[in-house]
């Protein structure tokens, strides 16, 4: 980070850098106006980025009341200039954006110009995607909306209330970190109903399984399987739950890559199989899914009854772990790490990275890893028979055919031991 006058420098850099950006965009905008008619272009949105960047830079030397000064009297001008186009056209945008400007160029003067630019660049984006926004929102239904309001209470004004230390039996419970899991579910179901929208069921199923399992191949397969189970002809689901098995495998190894460097060979000798099968069964079933690319009817995106019982499954197997550790000792410590890996891959992962070298040989570690990944498999399988019950058939076939070629890998691991 610069210091002096050359931090003081690029404060004020980026604010006249974050009102000339958002100046463009509103005077490219404006551009088919007659001259004399805009009250603000690109070089009055520059000025006020500028200025305000040099109030927040002169508020940071300690002179509040003059920056203070500088920005009231900003906004005043702005909001007096503003006034008869707020009258004549209804149109408040280009007025928020300079204020906006105002606020943005004071906070990179401030010493936050990495913040700053960052929003700038955010605020052209929306800017500048007025019609995109506009026809996405014109494309919504209200059962669109109510799911957003439901995912946004679920999500947003709940979780900051939850208090983020352990309690109950064995202190196994984390009210915050439980309800994550509730959002995890409700949000990957959410963001399958949002994708079904906008690229049709097909598409949109197989990019929620794509982008979800690189959060959690879990809860997606959870929420898919629950979809599976509740429709009336089966879609692309079952494909959606093999690849997003295969999208854990390459995320494990890249978190192995970067957390147990050591491990990343004897691993990816490991994984390698079952990574071939996983992608190999989802393209199969994909190309078996209907063809359909019409969006899904409205329906009931946010299935909170499903995932309340997959907190309570989780809530259950964290005070089994914890039990079986109070009771066996280093062998319960064995058994946790077998607990959380089929429930959490990543929390085994964290742990076999900490580990020191002499602890445990590579290939040891590698395929106590690949244990912790066939239990979590064995969670993913039950869970899709649990949820998806007649109509898991080729989901659950695709998930046995990965655990098999996981399991050989593994056996022929330990043979070469």
């Amino acid at each position: 980070m610069l210091t002096g006058w050359a931090g003081e420098a690029q404060a004020v850099g980026a604010a006249l850098a974050a009102g000339l950006l958002i100046g463009i965009e509103r005077g490219w905008k404006l551009r088919d106006e007659k001259p004399g008619t805009r009250v603000a272009g690109v070089r009055t949105f520059t000025l006020l980025g500028l200025g305000a960047g040099i109030a927040g830079l002169i508020g940071a030397e300690g002179y509040a009341l003059a920056a203070g000064a500088i920005v009231t009297g900003g906004v005043a001008l702005m909001t007096y200039a503003f006034g008869r186009e707020l009258k004549s056209q209804r149109d408040a945008t280009t007025a928020v954006a300079a204020l906006l400007t105002i606020a943005i160029g004071f906070l990179a003067g401030s010493g936050s110009a990495g913040v700053a630019v960052a929003a700038a660049a955010i605020t052209v984006s929306i800017l500048a995607l007025r019609q995109e926004i506009h026809g996405f929102i014109e494309k919504l239904a209200a059962e669109d909306v109510k799911a957003l309001a439901r995912f946004a209470v679920i999500a947003l004004a709940v979780l900051p209330f939850l208090p983020d230390k352990p309690f109950g039996p064995y202190g196994a419970w984390n009210a915050s970190k439980l309800w994550w899991v509730v959002i995890l579910v409700t949000g990957f179901s959410f963001a399958g109903y949002v994708a079904n929208r906008i690229f049709g069921e097909r598409h949109g199923t197989i990019a929620t399984a794509l982008i979800g399992g690189a959060y959690s191949s879990t809860a997606v397969t959870q929420s898919l399987a629950q979809r599976l189970g509740t429709k009336k002809e089966p879609g692309a689901e079952p494909a959606g739950i093999a690849l997003a098995t295969a999208v854990m495998y390459l995320r494990v190894l890249v978190l192995i890559g970067l957390l147990a460097t050591r491990l990343i060979i004897p691993f990816a000798i490991v994984v390698a199989p079952p990574l071939i099968v996983a992608w190999l069964a989802g393209w199969w079933l994909y190309r078996q899914a209907p063809r359909t690319d019409a969006p899904t009817p409205p329906g009931n995106p946010i299935a909170l009854i499903p995932a309340m019982t997959f907190l309570v499954f989780l809530a259950i197997a964290a005070v089994a772990a914890r039990w079986a550790e109070s009771r066996f000792g280093e062998q319960g410590i064995a058994w946790l790490l077998l607990f959380m890996g089929s429930l959490d891959v990543d929390a085994a992962i964290v742990t076999a990275g900490n580990l020191p070298p002499d602890a445990i040989g590579a290939q040891l570690a590698a395929l106590a890893l690949g244990g912790t990944i066939l239990a979590n498999m064995f969670v993913k399988l039950g869970i899709t028979i649990a949820y998806a019950r007649g109509r898991s058939t080729s989901a659950a076939l695709a998930l046995v055919a990965s655990m098999i070629a996981l399991a050989a890998s593994l056996v022929v691991g330990w043979l070469r031991l």
